[in-house]
């Protein structure tokens, strides 16, 4: 049997190393897996050393705060790596812990293969650390066809694969009236997949609720979860007291819920491409601590924070950061594109197009798991 190590370091890398993991198995029955993975990948029955949520960091404070712990997880890790000897160790997403952990691996047992997915955001920021990638990467997974450009120029074996969320896929057909009332316009709600996160976009959300609640009397908002935090989420609503909030954290049903809502208010980060893949109106949001945002500010080169509109170099979907993450201001730019149609067939229109540019023909995830396959 041959042997891969899957190593993400947060929610949304572990939903996409699922996608590639599920369409190798169909091709090669041979294989067996270990992981540091969540419940995407749990769902195939791959084992995770720990729970995903140790090693689940957000910001550079964080980071300098838990400093030892996070060296501490990442000689663990290549500890848990080295002794399952894989045949290939497959990092995806998190370049900050799963590529540290590559690079110590890279050098304790060059015969393991490494190979990543998702390429760190070198056009946003630290392009320098192309040069040092080539050091111990043997290949990567790229999701976006301007990224080869970046790689190519240092000879960094790499492949364009595309994006798995902009894949447009066949959903069984789900009953959502079992989970949201009847007749009601919806409105899909993304407060992030981490903690730190949720923690400060879901105050700001529910006052934005409640604001909209004064002129809207017919919409239910849905809040997007893992099925992690839930149960976290569940108590922000229940002490702001609204009645009109859902809380959804089944893949199929957010998928479905989605399809249907009327608009979405999201963190930023990958799941805004599924939105607009959806060809749902939104605008997205982000907030930081002051510390962080000057650090954040200081290192990025490009003015947009969200992918579609970066490359469409043009905001075509509202960016609300930092001061103006705010209730009223979501509450105005939400309730703007409401009550003007054209404003949304606008930003659908223009989403197109530059999604049209970034698309590929056929599965992504099917490419990186023939990519996959190649190294074993």
């Amino acid at each position: 049997m041959k042997k891969i190590f899957i190593l993400t370091g947060e929610a949304s890398g572990d939903k996409l190393a699922s996608e590639v993991i599920k369409d190798l198995k169909k091709i090669n029955s041979n294989v067996e897996f270990l992981s540091v993975g969540g419940e995407n990948l749990q769902s195939l029955g791959i084992k995770s050393i720990y729970n995903l949520k140790e090693i689940t960091y957000l910001g550079f404070t964080n980071v300098i705060l838990n400093l030892f712990k996070i060296n501490k997880k990442i000689n663990e890790t290549a500890k848990a790596i080295i002794d399952y000897n894989p045949d290939i160790l497959f990092t995806v997403d998190s370049p900050d812990f799963t590529l540290r952990v590559a690079e110590k691996i890279k050098k304790m047992n060059s015969k393991i293969k490494t190979i990543h997915y998702v390429a760190p955001q070198v056009w946003i920021w630290r392009e320098g650390r192309v040069k040092k990638i080539k050091k111990f990467l043997d290949h990567i997974l790229l999701l976006f066809s301007f990224e080869k450009e970046y790689f190519e120029k240092e000879d960094i074996s790499c492949e364009f694969v595309g994006h798995p969320l902009l894949q447009n896929k066949e959903r069984d057909k789900i009953d959502i009236n079992q989970v949201i009332g009847k007749n009601k316009a919806l409105i899909s709600v993304f407060p992030g997949s981490r903690k730190s996160e949720i923690s400060v976009l879901m105050p700001i959300l529910l006052d934005f609720i409640k604001l909209m609640n004064k002129k809207y009397n017919d919409i239910t908002y849905v809040i997007h979860s893992t099925k992690e935090y839930s149960k976290f989420i569940e108590f922000f609503v229940k002490q702001s007291e609204l009645i009109n909030c859902e809380i959804v954290s089944d893949d199929k049903v957010k998928s479905h819920i989605l399809q249907k809502s009327i608009f979405a208010v999201s963190k930023s980060g990958t799941v805004s491409l599924e939105i607009c893949n959806a060809k749902i109106p939104s605008i997205i949001l982000y907030k930081m601590n002051f510390i962080n945002f000057l650090i954040i500010k200081n290192l990025v080169k490009t003015k947009y924070a969200n992918i579609i509109n970066f490359a469409a170099d043009e905001e075509i979907i509202p960016e609300l950061l930092q001061s103006n993450c705010n209730p009223k201001n979501i509450f105005n730019y939400v309730s703007s594109f409401l009550n003007d149609p054209n404003k949304i067939n606008n930003q659908l229109k223009k989403i197109k197009t530059t999604l049209d540019k970034l698309k590929i023909n056929g599965s992504s995830s099917e490419l990186a798991s023939l990519s996959l396959n190649k190294f074993l």
